[in-house]
């Protein structure tokens, strides 16, 4: 199977190792000369305090979830690094249930494979709290790279 596309999905909680995400996708759409879709997804909620944060006037301007996450900084980060080592690139953005979102993004954008981070939790934590990773792994489109924390 040939990558095409390889979705980096990303949320509020990757800030800090933006480093170890790309370093984990650059193994795989490097040497495949795949175009990486820089996904950052957002909770309802998320999505609010990020508008007030970035202070978008939402009586004015128009509000594109893909324009949202172009502007967060752990896209910004991840773009720095792609660049670098001259990885093209898309920013989507998405508003809604963490997993499902990421698996819609991946079917959308015809992802070949999708990247996502993730910590290591009890069972009990994943019962109660539920995983992203985890319904990413179950349900993605395409085979599914986890990251995990370090």
């Amino acid at each position: 199977m040939t990558l095409e596309t390889v979705l980096l999905a990303v949320g509020p909680s990757d800030a800090d190792r933006s480093d170890q995400l790309a370093e984990a996708v650059l193994e795989v759409a490097k040497p495949a000369d795949a175009t990486v879709v820089l996904a950052h997804v957002f909770t309802d909620t998320e999505y609010d305090e990020v508008l007030d944060r970035l202070e978008f006037d939402r009586q004015v301007d128009e509000i594109d979830p893909d324009a949202v996450a172009g502007r967060h900084s752990t896209i910004h980060d991840l773009q720095a690094i792609l660049d670098e080592h001259g990885v093209d690139y898309d920013v989507r953005g998405g508003v809604g249930e963490h997993g499902p979102t990421i698996v819609d993004l991946a079917s959308s954008a015809g992802a070949d494979r999708v990247v996502v981070g993730g910590r290591r939790r009890s069972p009990t934590g994943k019962a109660v709290f539920g995983s992203t990773a985890q319904e990413v792994l179950l349900s993605a489109p395409c085979p599914v790279t986890f990251v995990r924390h370090e």
